[in-house]
């Protein structure tokens, strides 16, 4: 019962963001025998029963006891064995490193976070004053290393309080790193909270500090101009970064919390023009390549190896403003020392944290890939495959609702922000233009553009309307140009910098390779777009955009075919296409036995050969089968 408490109120907090941002925080519950602690890598937002780190608490007591220690190295190591041993046999995850810490404090639950709010008075220069004056009956601790040394200091520092007021302290706030809170009950933690909050909001109001960040405006120009050229500048191993870019704000001066190092690092790169040499300059002061780039005038640009990241350091470096703006109501910023960052920056614990908070990887890992026409369908598995292969991707379609609704069940299968929704009209130029924009301010570029979005209308070339051939050869011929007219150009920005290579992969038809019975106006727009591809391949070869189409078979499971009311097979057994077809079935049948392997195509099976494409560095200007021997080119 006490478990499914403690899961509750981390869920409670991790989801709002005035209390936690990138999942982070720890929360504990304890009975008599055992602790249970939040493992290191999971969200409190997403965290379960059964995630809990079960530890023994003798066991976990003893870390306290360790005294012949060769130095602090010494001493980190075999408390780190400790708390191994502690963690009871059969427990799967990584206890928190503050797990000494939650159990020397002596109440049933304990919740640590840190929320800007709250940081505002800990990274103030009059913090401890502050905290004496606002919240008497807390402690405070001055800051120290994180790990076993922190928990030591609270041990020694809670002992003391404890003599003095009879009591342990139930609130202990901690320099640069947020306050701990314990109760027995989960009314004491969130009404302590709250209160904690109401005092500070009251006091950062009566001093008149803004409880939000000042911000500018944001233009798309501003994103286009710096994204793909960060993206590349910013790359690590050849791989580009994502880059979002967010209104202009006033960054943090220097270190502030654990946090703020280890997610967004401990400085930005403030440049008015930031080029190679400004960020290799930047690297050779700090030893590493800036995540937060803010450019006077412009826009802040973040960077991680996955959209995900980018998002993750968007918020801390937006926290870490906030967090220095209300450090102003307790007489400035109190930033961490160098060694103090250096030892998070190369600490072995956020190491891990950073890890599996990171997941699994993938083929495609770091790649920004969008595909339109991605809401449902061949699009839609096409989207789902590249997000398990590892890819962010962007779900373009002209149905917004649909396309949010594809991207949501994508994160919720990945853990991750992996996928977001754009509206895109293809056949509209400035449509494609405008979702261009969108995806370079949220990314800062594209690696992977699959041209899907696509229709269809059947009919004999003696009946079919002009206004159906139109609207055929719109979206299928002239919607595939439009968006590598826009695409390329920042492909090819992106590549003159980082020197990798990216591609557009057109999803085609085997219609796009043999003609199609009374379906003049599809396998025309298909044969015609091959020709796209391989003029497009030819061009774009110089600014490392490789160009590809796949050319699948029949998707008899999707609505294209599938459809009750509008599908292929209604329509061909509608117009007489299929002679002595009767109904539906008849018709799936035929098109079933012309293919040698006896089933129609799946997404997976064209996500592979999309995949392959990406991964092949020596193709461009292909048209792909991927038919079941249906097609073979001769």
């Amino acid at each position: 019962m006490s478990l499914s408490i403690i899961t509750a109120l981390s869920r409670y907090f991790g989801a709002n963001p005035a209390f936690v941002l990138a999942g982070g925080g720890n929360t504990s519950f304890k009975d008599e025998n055992y602790l249970y602690v939040k493992p290191s890598g999971v969200r409190l937002a997403d965290i379960k029963e059964t995630d809990f780190v079960q530890m023994d608490r003798c066991l976990l007591r003893q870390c306290f006891e360790v005294k012949d220690f060769k130095d602090t190295a010494d001493r980190e190591a075999r408390v780190k064995k400790m708390m191994e041993y502690a963690v009871c046999p059969g427990v799967s995850g990584r206890p928190s490193v503050e797990a000494p810490l939650h159990e020397l404090m002596p109440f049933t639950y304990v919740v640590h976070l840190h929320p800007a709010m709250v940081n505002g008075m800990t990274c103030s220069v009059d913090g401890v004053k502050a905290c004496a004056k606002l919240f008497p009956d807390a402690l405070w601790v001055d800051y120290v290393d994180p790990g076993f040394t922190l928990a030591k200091a609270v041990y020694d520092a809670n002992a003391a309080y404890q003599k003095k007021h009879g009591k342990p302290a139930q609130v202990i706030f901690l320099q640069n790193h947020g306050v701990f809170v314990g109760g027995n009950s989960e009314g004491e933690i969130t009404a302590e909270y709250h209160k904690i909050m109401g005092s500070l909001q009251e006091h950062y109001q009566q001093r008149g500090v803004a409880l939000e960040v000042a911000e500018k405006s944001l233009t798309p120009a501003a994103a286009m101009e710096f994204g793909p050229v960060l993206r590349g500048l910013l790359a690590v191993d050849g791989k580009p970064m994502a880059v979002t870019a967010v209104p202009e704000f006033a960054v943090a001066a220097g270190p502030l919390t654990p946090d703020h190092i280890v997610y967004a690092k401990s400085f930005a790169l403030t440049c008015a023009s930031p080029d190679a040499a400004a960020i290799a300059d930047f690297a050779g002061k700090r030893g590493y390549n800036p995540l937060v780039v803010a450019v006077p005038g412009k826009a802040v640009f973040c960077a991680g190896k996955t959209y995900h990241d980018a998002q993750i350091v968007a918020a801390l470096a937006h926290d870490a403003a906030l967090v220095q703006q209300f450090a102003g109501a307790f007489g400035g910023v109190h930033y961490l020392s160098d060694i103090q960052r250096g030892f998070i920056e190369n600490w072995e614990v956020e190491s891990y944290r950073r890890k599996v908070a990171a997941g699994a990887g993938g083929r495609l890992l770091g790649k920004v890939a969008v595909v339109t026409g991605g809401a449902q369908g061949f699009g839609y598995g096409i989207a789902e495959e590249l997000a398990a292969a590892g890819a962010s991707v962007v779900i373009a379609d002209l149905n917004l609702d649909g396309a949010k609704a594809a991207a949501e069940k994508l994160n919720a299968g990945t853990g991750k922000l992996r996928s977001f929704a754009v509206a895109v009209n293809v056949a509209d130029e400035s449509s494609v233009a405008a979702m261009v924009d969108t995806i370079v301010t949220q990314c800062g570029g594209i690696d992977i553009f699959v041209s899907n979005a696509g229709v269809l209308k059947a009919g004999s070339v003696k009946t079919l309307e002009f206004k159906d051939w139109k609207f055929v050869t719109d979206v299928n011929y002239t919607g595939y140009f439009l968006c590598v007219k826009h695409v390329a150009s920042v492909m090819a920005r992106q590549n003159a910098v980082s020197g990798g290579w990216t591609d557009i992969v057109q999803v085609n038809s085997k219609s796009g390779l043999v003609g199609s019975n009374k379906n003049g106006a599809y396998a025309g727009s298909k044969f015609g777009t091959i020709g796209l591809t391989q003029s497009f391949a030819l061009e774009l070869v110089r600014d490392r955009v490789k160009v590809n189409s796949v050319c699948p078979g029949n998707f008899f499971d999707g609505p294209l075919w599938s459809d009750p009311v509008k599908g292929l097979f209604v329509q061909y057994l509608n117009s007489g296409k299929v002679p002595g077809a009767k109904d539906v079935a008849d018709v799936k049948k035929h098109y079933e036995s012309q293919i040698p392997m006896h089933r129609g195509c799946f997404p997976k099976d064209v996500a592979q050969a999309i995949i392959y494409a990406v991964e092949q560095a020596y193709e461009t200007g292909q048209a792909i089968p991927v038919t079941g021997g249906q097609v073979m080119l001769s």
